[in-house]
C-alpha cells in the first residue's frame, strides 16, 4: 500500500482532519491534524483511526502504524 492511498483513504472518511502521511511498504506515520480528533480522548482517537484502517491491516497491505494527532492551532504553532 502506498502512502497516498493511506492518506486518500482516512480523508474521505475524515473530512474535517488534514492528513499527512509518511512511510512505504506496510509501514506508515500519520499526522491528523483536527480539532474534532484531538477533543477525543486518545484511545478515541485511535480506535477512529483504526477503525478506518481494518480492512489493510487485516490483509497485511498496513503492518505498523504510528499517529501523531494535533489541533490546527497547534500544528499553527509548531
Amino acid at each position: 500500500m502506498q502512502a497516498s492511498e493511506v492518506k486518500e483513504l482516512l480523508e474521505q472518511h475524515l473530512p474535517d482532519t488534514q492528513v499527512e502521511v509518511e512511510g512505504e511498504g506496510c509501514n506508515f506515520q500519520l499526522l491528523l491534524i483536527s480539532d474534532e480528533l484531538a477533543a477525543l480522548s486518545p484511545v478515541k482517537r485511535q480506535q477512529q483511526v483504526y477503525a478506518l484502517l481494518n480492512g489493510p491491516i487485516a490483509d497485511g497491505s498496513i503492518h505498523a502504524v504510528t499517529m501523531k494527532f494535533f489541533t490546527r492551532e497547534a500544528w499553527d504553532n509548531r
